[in-house]
């Protein structure tokens, strides 16, 4: 349930704080700065940067060896079919959907709103979900199997790939709304939150080049 008086208390109590920062003779007194902080400020974003450019690294690998197979060969894909376009095309669809819930949660999280990151978490859960169930429609109409073909391992192995991210992200929403539904709830707790919308915007976006190259590019450079 929102408790305005709880977030404005925990804003005074921050801002308080940096008020109370003084230099003493050549040393700093940090004792009073607040113990979290959002965005550069945070430990955590720097760890969830990192994280993202590793993983953004390692689809950029698989889809590299997609492109490698593709000009090993006349025959694209090697006598399979494309994988189905509407599974891949709802999944790309909800995925989209999906940044406007997370988009809200991160907003409450960044306001110290602990009802309104309950509701938009929620939501974003429930989507990731639905997303979850598609991706089960997706792997049984990609048209090919990962023992097939070079073709055929390429496909499941970058599909596998992101359908971890889901799987990651989707339980580390699971975790924080079970924490800001039950608490006891400290402010670093908000940062996560934060960090956890902006990893679900990498999970968003890495995998429209997925789609593009999974789904559209064998019927555009196919034979």
């Amino acid at each position: 349930m929102r408790n305005p008086l709880r977030n404005q208390e925990a804003l005074a109590q921050r801002d308080a704080s940096l008020r109370r920062l003084r230099a003493s003779g050549p040393a700093l007194d940090v004792r009073e700065l607040p113990s979290f902080g959002f965005s550069h400020r945070s430990l955590m974003w720097w760890g969830t940067q990192g994280l993202m450019a590793i993983e953004g690294m390692a689809f950029a690998l698989g889809l590299g060896a997609w492109f490698y197979l593709r000009a090993q060969t006349d025959v694209w894909p090697p006598g399979d079919q494309p994988p189905a376009l509407l599974w891949g095309s709802l999944t790309t669809l909800v995925l989209l959907v999906s940044l406007w819930p997370n988009h809200k949660a991160k907003q409450a999280a960044e306001h110290l709103d602990r009802g309104g990151v309950q509701r938009w978490l929620l939501v974003t859960l429930l989507v990731a979900l639905a997303i979850l169930l598609l991706r089960v429609f997706e792997f049984r109409h990609l048209n090919t199997h990962w023992q097939s073909s070079a073709y055929g391992s390429i496909v499941w192995l970058v599909l596998g790939l992101h359908t971890v991210h889901l799987l990651t992200d989707a339980y580390d929403s699971a975790v924080l709304l079970v924490l800001f539904h039950t608490g006891p709830l400290q402010g670093q707790r908000y940062v996560d939150q934060s960090e956890n919308a902006v990893y679900w915007v990498f999970v968003v976006v890495s995998w429209l080049p997925v789609y593009a190259v999974l789904y559209l590019a064998p019927r555009t450079w196919g034979t």
